[in-house]
């Protein structure tokens, strides 16, 4: 029973349960940018560079036989996992100089003195006009 109570002790610490947001959220946010290069960005491109499927594109380097399947070098398919990749990086990109960003605008920004501090600071000036 204590393996048990160990075991949930870890599992619902913060940083585990962000990190399992974390991930929900990339595969997530991997489909939306697989969707978006496949079925957004490629066709338009393909179109430009004469009709041309980049998941399509494959070198036979053996002819199918029978019931046996063709062996292909499939760069195609390849092309298309660094143009996905290319895009994931570049929006963590934006989104970390963002992050980075505010976070320097709320350094940078001067904090509001207490309540307590403008009363005394009231009273001082109240004390000084006398």
């Amino acid at each position: 029973m204590a393996m048990l109570d160990e075991f949930k002790k870890f599992a619902m610490r913060g940083n585990v349960v962000d990190l399992a947001v974390g991930v929900v959220i990339g595969a997530a946010f991997g489909k939306i940018v697989t969707s978006f290069v496949s079925d957004v960005l490629m066709p338009p491109l393909g179109l430009l560079l004469g009709g041309v499927d980049f998941s399509g594109l494959a070198v036979t380097l053996k002819a199918a036989e029978g019931e046996v399947p063709a062996v292909l070098w499939r760069y195609g398919a390849f092309l298309q996992t660094i143009v996905d990749f290319a895009i994931v990086a570049f929006a963590i990109f934006l989104v970390v100089k963002a992050m980075n960003a505010m976070q320097k605008k709320q350094e940078a920004a001067p904090a509001a003195p207490a309540p307590e501090v403008v009363l005394l600071t009231e009273i001082r000036d109240t004390l000084r006009q006398r």
